[in-house]
């Protein structure tokens, strides 16, 4: 490994990072090496205490309201570094949505209901706040590296009025319409859970010939085979209109299956060295019905559908419900079943990507009653994650005496918390092209007898019900 190859690296996308920041420059990038330098930093103002921060806490805050960023800012400072597929004929996008809780931010705008998983059973999974949505690239194992790294690409806020699939396909069709990017000149693979499996988020992806989405599925859907091909005589005129779909495929219906056109079993072993076959089956050129409003076209757009059972060493089914996975894209036919497989299990890395985010960087901690810095809070931690993904391979282990025996630990492979508690050690060899402060004297304040007027209280917007309610 070339270490020096990846100092440079790191040296040129920092200053890249500081000559691309139109405003407070020098704020931005040391509050990026505060973030990227203090794990244990309990909110944001606390970054101000980081040795690698050398202005006043205020300055945070000034620095977010004037960060001016383009949706594509980020993947475009990452271009020349993206890491290149060569164990993958493709390149990997995962996209999903997160939380931010704000429940007592009575004066922010737009909060929803939006889904936050529980751990005690009997509770609503929902919470009140904002929700994001993101692309993160999933790159190839690397030696040394925890397999847990993604690159992220795109963030944005979801609008209660925003359909969140959607949002996630407008950033995926920004990806792949940038020029300087390769997502859309090449094969490239979008990956998705199922509130993705709808027609219209299908329907939006379908402009592009290099792409190939791949959603989960719930197994009470029902979809269509191809239809018969028409007789040799004409119909008569005026008979009624062609047909669309043939006969139905019933998930949860196995006597409306026909036989399967392609199969595979392949055997894994899992980390407890438990012995686990997996039964993949394929169905290929089935059909959706576009039941949107405008009906969408979805005959035109066939997929293939996979379905996945992993069984333990007694043949008994490790889950109660099987996987099953759309496959829609003009080049789908050019992933084999074992590449649908490995990439639809590689979707869950993202979610490493946002419990890093919030418990390490503060992701969701931000607590302003202004919507858009909270928005430049959440791209400027995607930069701060793609700072430590640069240094992944300049950071040295560095394991709490009670960590030394883990397994992981053992393996020297280096994740995301293991760089951040190096990397104040990497800037101080480094050093930062930000300057040092310059003292300007006290700032006159307000006059006196000024008085701001309270902040008016935002509904919470519920949907589903005609008018919004009062929190």
């Amino acid at each position: 490994m070339d270490i020096t190859l990846h100092t440079t690296n790191l040296q040129q996308f920092r200053c890249t990072l500081y000559q691309n920041f139109n405003n407070r420059a020098d704020s931005l990038l040391d509050l990026l090496d505060a973030i990227c330098s203090k794990p244990d930093a309990q909110s944001v103002v606390e970054y101000s205490l980081a040795n690698s921060y050398r202005r006043s806490y205020s300055t945070i805050f000034k620095a977010l309201t004037e960060l001016q960023l383009t949706a594509l800012w980020l993947p475009q400072r990452l271009a020349p570094y993206l890491p290149r597929p060569t164990q993958r004929p493709f390149w990997l996008l995962i996209t999903d949505v997160t939380p931010c809780p704000r429940p007592y931010a009575y004066t922010l705008e737009n909060r929803g209901m939006v889904y936050q998983p529980e751990v005690v059973k009997g509770k609503l999974p929902v919470t009140i706040g904002h929700q994001y949505s993101t692309v993160v690239l999933d790159p190839e194992p690397e030696t040394g590296i925890s397999p847990s790294w993604v690159l992220p690409l795109l963030t944005a806020r979801v609008a209660t009025t925003d359909d969140k699939e959607l949002v996630g396909a407008k950033q995926i069709a920004q990806l792949l319409q940038a020029p300087e990017l390769p997502f859309g000149r090449e094969l490239t693979v979008a990956v998705a859970d199922s509130s993705y499996s709808k027609p219209r988020y299908f329907y939006a992806l379908q402009q592009f010939p290099n792409l190939v989405t791949i959603a989960r599925v719930r197994g009470t859907r029902t979809f269509y085979q191809q239809p018969e091909p028409p007789a040799a005589e004409p119909a008569p005129r005026g008979r009624g209109h062609p047909r669309w779909y043939g006969a139905r495929f019933v998930l949860a219906d196995a006597t409306t299956w026909p036989t399967p056109d392609a199969t595979l079993t392949l055997q894994e072993t899992t980390r407890q060295g438990k012995l686990v076959r997996v039964e993949i089956q394929a169905w290929k050129d089935l059909l959706m019905s576009g039941k949107s409003a405008p009906r969408l076209p979805m005959h035109q757009h066939p997929f293939t559908l996979v379905r996945i059972v992993r069984y333990d060493q007694d043949g008994k089914a490790l889950f109660k419900h099987p996987l099953w996975l759309i496959v829609m894209g003009m080049r789908r036919h050019e992933l084999t079943l074992t590449h649908i497989y490995q990439t639809y299990t590689a979707r869950f890395d993202i979610e490493h990507f946002f419990r890093f985010g919030k418990q390490k960087l503060l992701l969701a901690n931000f607590q302003t009653p202004d919507v858009q810095r909270e928005e430049q809070w959440w791209q400027l931690v995607h930069i701060a994650y793609a700072q430590l993904w640069m240094a992944r391979q300049v950071a040295e282990a560095l394991p709490n005496p009670w960590e030394r025996h883990l397994p992981h630990m053992k393996q020297r492979q280096l994740s995301p918390t293991l760089v951040q508690r190096d990397f104040a050690r990497i800037m101080r060899q480094l050093g930062t092209p930000s300057r040092p402060p310059k003292p300007r004297g006290n700032s006159p304040g307000r006059h006196r007898g000024m008085t701001l007027p309270p902040r008016p209280r935002c509904k919470v917007v519920v949907k589903g019900q005609k008018a919004a309610q009062t929190v």
